[in-house]
């Protein structure tokens, strides 16, 4: 992953930036305008990638060309990405699971899911962009990939999932649906940059944190919700990280330290060996890509854990020196190395590049220049113009 379009389940890396530390990126942002010439190739970049979002038609949910099973095009609408017309049947139904092979009618035209994930990655690229260069045409287009998709009479998605990733011939919509929200997290990063512009008027914002109070609400109290809670991998990981999120968005920071606690337990240690391994997301068939994303939601919950004095990140369940999260990211670290194979099923490319924004994370909390020396064993060609160097600046 080099661009940070946050567009398939695989690009994990992508979602150690979901929820951005304001203040790493006020010194990004200093030492920029102090002069700093290393950030130029990642700003450049940046740039470049938002000028192509600047070309845009903000998307919406009514660009699908299906209609909801309630008949409300309002209603947003995906499909299970690895669920498969069953070639024994005269019909194909019911669709039958193939774990990691992602059927090409998920990300179609009938979903909403590639809308969704276009508008939160432009929505946020934009927003950056204008926060590190102070032009007011990224801010503009921003606010109105946001506006558009959940504040346009005509065009706004109502505040629910109920027919997330439905699965034909099984059922018009599962908790598991839940999933692709996490793209909205993008959304709330590109407000809190935006803050500063005056794309968004206050009464704006007065809308989207209602909206998002009503989908909160759904994903709290819904059947669907209370399903995705219930999983024991990456998707209660991400089912918690949303609501501790959106909670947080809203105003109820009480919900959001009680989320990041609770999920001490209900998650990470139950999902992080002792060795750093992720045993549910090794079982897998995409399992490298798996195990960052899950990683990608343990990092995300320490963010709002340090925004709500919860020490997430040191977390040990035997009291050991060395946190859960480090030892995940140690334990994807050596895979930085080309030599070293990855001996579990991964039946899409392993893109060992994806590791960087960890390693820079890691870089920046413990201080430890082992990390850099990881980062050294990846691929050296994109590093450069990696988001991560804006996002976490090594001092």
């Amino acid at each position: 992953m080099t661009n940070f379009i946050h567009s398939t389940e695989e690009q994990g890396a992508a979602y150690v930036t979901a929820i951005m530390d304001m203040d790493r990126l006020r010194v990004t942002k200093k030492r920029i305008a102090a002069g700093d010439t290393s950030f130029n190739p990642a700003l450049a970049a940046l740039r470049n990638e938002a000028d192509q979002w600047c070309d845009k038609k903000p998307a919406s949910v009514m660009d699908k060309t299906l209609a909801p099973p309630g008949g409300d095009k309002h209603d947003y609408l995906s499909f299970g990405t690895y669920w498969w017309p069953d070639p024994s049947t005269k019909d194909g139904l019911p669709f039958i699971r193939r774990d990691g092979e992602r059927y090409p009618e998920s990300i179609g035209p009938k979903s909403d899911c590639p809308c969704l994930e276009k508008m939160a990655a432009g929505a946020e690229t934009l927003a950056l962009a204008w926060y590190f260069t102070g032009d007011e045409k990224y801010a503009t287009q921003s606010a109105s990939y946001i506006t558009t998709w959940f504040l346009d009479p005509a065009a706004r998605m109502n505040p629910h999932l109920e027919y997330g990733q439905a699965i034909p011939g099984r059922c018009e919509g599962r908790g598991i649906g839940l999933i692709d929200t996490r793209h909205f997290l993008l959304v709330i990063n590109a407000l809190a940059l935006l803050e500063g512009s005056s794309a968004l008027s206050p009464a704006q914002r007065q809308e989207l944190h209602a909206w998002f109070k009503a989908y909160l609400q759904w994903m709290r109290e819904s059947s669907h919700g209370r399903d995705e809670s219930g999983e024991h991998n990456n998707h209660g990981t991400w089912y918690d990280v949303q609501v501790a999120h959106f909670a947080f968005f809203t105003g109820a920071h009480d919900v959001t330290r009680a989320m990041v606690e609770s999920a001490i337990k209900t998650r990470l240690d139950t999902q992080v060996a002792a060795d750093g391994s992720q045993p549910r997301e090794l079982a897998r068939t995409r399992s490298f890509s798996y195990s960052l994303m899950n990683l990608g939601g343990f990092l995300a919950l320490s963010e709002l854990g340090k925004k709500t004095g919860v020490d997430f990140w040191s977390h040990s369940p035997t009291g050991g020196t060395t946190g859960l999260i480090l030892a995940a990211i140690d334990y994807m670290a050596a895979y930085a190395d080309s030599h070293k194979p990855w001996t579990y099923q991964q039946i899409v490319p392993l893109n060992r590049g994806d590791l960087f924004p960890f390693l820079r994370q890691a870089r920046v909390f413990t201080g430890d220049a082992r990390y850099d020396e990881f980062c050294q064993k990846l691929p050296q060609r994109a590093l450069q113009a990696h988001r991560a160097n804006l996002l976490w600046p090594v001092p």
